[in-house]
């Protein structure tokens, strides 16, 4: 399957929990047909205790959406137009 989303591409999430955010793409995950879009699904990261870090932290980083839920901006804003 090819897809037309590449990193760097800004894209705004269509459908889902996080409908209507917009964001720069990360990273494409092509064998999970995923993306990760910067600032969209937000989730927690349990981190264990190493020696930088001696209490252990909770991080916040962005999950992955599938690529069938975002659309370029570019398309989206013509297509709203």
């Amino acid at each position: 399957m090819k897809f037309k989303i590449k990193r760097g591409d800004e894209v705004v999430v269509i459908s889902g929990a996080h409908n209507g955010q917009r964001g720069k793409v990360l990273q494409v995950l092509r064998e999970k047909q995923r993306v990760i879009v910067e600032g969209v699904n937000m989730i927690k990261k349990h981190q264990k205790a190493t020696q930088e870090t001696p209490d252990g932290a909770i991080i916040e980083r962005e999950g992955s959406v599938h690529y069938s839920n975002v659309m370029l901006a570019e398309r989206f804003d013509k297509k709203s137009a």
